[in-house]
């Protein structure tokens, strides 16, 4: 069985910044992670390699700085990873990615179950795994915290608005998996001697896959970014009164109606 995982490489969270000219996400020179709920997407598929001795193929889209990811997965246990990388793509939007990583999960071939983040924190659209299920017109689950393979078949946890519900499909198939539903494993110290070698991740180009530049990049992305805000939040400092109780709470009163945090 293989299973093949879409991972993204985005700004830490606490990192985020807006480029004013392009209204982009700067990446460069800003520390970056593994999308962490495509980390809870790697251990899903990790663990499925424990039950059912599956390959675990990890993919990404970006520049060749996301081979830090792509290597990380690696030392956690994936048997190899591939990078779609291209000048042509910079600027791409869900519907272009989406698009790509399907035509390269086609070269890839042979998979059986395909897993994705249920979103990204750097857009936390959701588009991008049920985009790739319709390109390759696979069936889908969304948001799973525990997937099964039974009899040929997937059977996941869903998480629902009022709880759960298992949902069932036959392979191959996509599953998104929910932020959170696990706990990612560490690299190991086979898997880092592994990276250190050498020869982990394999590159494409949009050439090498077979992918249109008609359909890729800024130009060909419907989103547009009409305008970016920066919130300034305020500065926090605690505050003591002291005295007589009833002296303290008018004054803790007075304090929260000035701060409009309640009506006088």
């Amino acid at each position: 069985m293989r299973v093949i995982v879409c991972i993204k490489q985005v700004p830490r969270a606490q990192e985020l910044q807006v480029d004013p000219v392009t209204q982009t996400l700067k990446r460069v020179g800003v520390p970056s992670e593994i999308n962490p709920p495509d980390a809870n997407a790697l251990e899903m598929a990790l663990r499925l390699k424990d039950q059912h001795a599956a390959e675990v193929v990890v993919l990404s889209m970006g520049p060749t700085s996301f081979d830090e990811s792509l290597e990380r997965a690696v030392a956690m246990g994936a048997d190899r990873s591939v990078l779609l990388t291209d000048r042509i793509l910079g600027g791409s939007d869900t519907v272009p990615t989406a698009y790509a990583l399907s035509e390269t999960i086609q070269k890839i071939g042979g998979y059986d179950l395909l897993l994705c983040g249920e979103e990204t924190t750097d857009a936390s659209t959701g588009h991008v795994g049920p985009g790739i299920a319709g390109h390759l017109d696979l069936p889908q689950i969304t948001y799973a915290s525990e997937i099964r393979i039974e009899d040929g078949k997937v059977r996941a946890r869903r998480t629902a608005e009022d709880g759960t519900e298992w949902w069932e499909t036959t392979l191959p198939c996509l599953c998104t998996v929910n932020f959170g539903c696990n706990r990612p494993r560490e690299p190991t110290l086979t898997g880092k001697i592994r990276v250190e070698r050498g020869g982990v991740v394999t590159h494409w180009s949009c050439a090498d896959v077979g992918i249109d530049p008609k359909k890729v990049g800024l130009f060909n992305s419907p989103t547009i970014v009409a305008k970016v805000d920066t919130v300034r939040l305020p500065t926090r400092a605690g505050r003591i009164f002291s005295g007589e109780p009833k002296e303290t709470v008018r004054q803790l009163l007075d304090s929260l109606i000035a701060d409009g945090v309640i009506s006088p």
